[in-house]
């Protein structure tokens, strides 16, 4: 689909992004998808969001955020992404393979919307990935990241 909102997927593995992108597509959620392979790139891509002529002119609605990423590891992706003004609003759900309660807790810590398992079965991941495209792409919604808050 070429339509819709823009999801950033920040993965290293080839596979996991394949499934991706056809739980995705035949889930009939419009969207666009963009992949970033490592931590590193995807801070760069996120860096240059919003200026002219250097980068995406659209702030992602939704970030698929792997953990175990070369170069810069997803937990200090997240820490970076909520200390930037212009991406701390930004719905990031942590999608790994770790199972380990600490990354779990510190995923949580640093401001992770949410933190899922990465099944093993295609069907489960189809599932799955509709579910959070439902509810992230139709269901929730955003402050504009440009925005400042409202006064209080």
């Amino acid at each position: 689909m070429s339509q819709g909102p823009l999801i950033l997927l920040v993965d290293d593995d080839a596979n996991d992004e394949e499934l991706a992108r056809i739980a995705l597509e035949d889930s009939q959620i419009p969207h666009r998808l963009t992949v970033v392979r490592d931590g590193a790139e995807a801070l760069d891509w996120l860096s240059r969001y919003g200026v002219a002529d250097a980068g995406p002119d659209e702030t992602p609605h939704l970030i698929l955020l792997d953990l175990k990423l070369p170069k810069v590891d997803g937990l200090e992706v997240l820490d970076q992404l909520r200390q930037d003004r212009r991406t701390r609003i930004i719905p990031v759900v942590v999608f790994t393979s770790s199972s380990e309660d600490r990354d779990l807790f510190e995923a949580y810590r640093l401001g992770a919307n949410a933190y899922i398992r990465k099944p093993v079965d295609f069907r489960e991941y189809k599932a799955l990935i509709i579910d959070v495209g439902a509810f992230w792409i139709r269901r929730n919604r955003t402050p504009d990241p440009g925005q400042d808050s409202p006064a209080s």
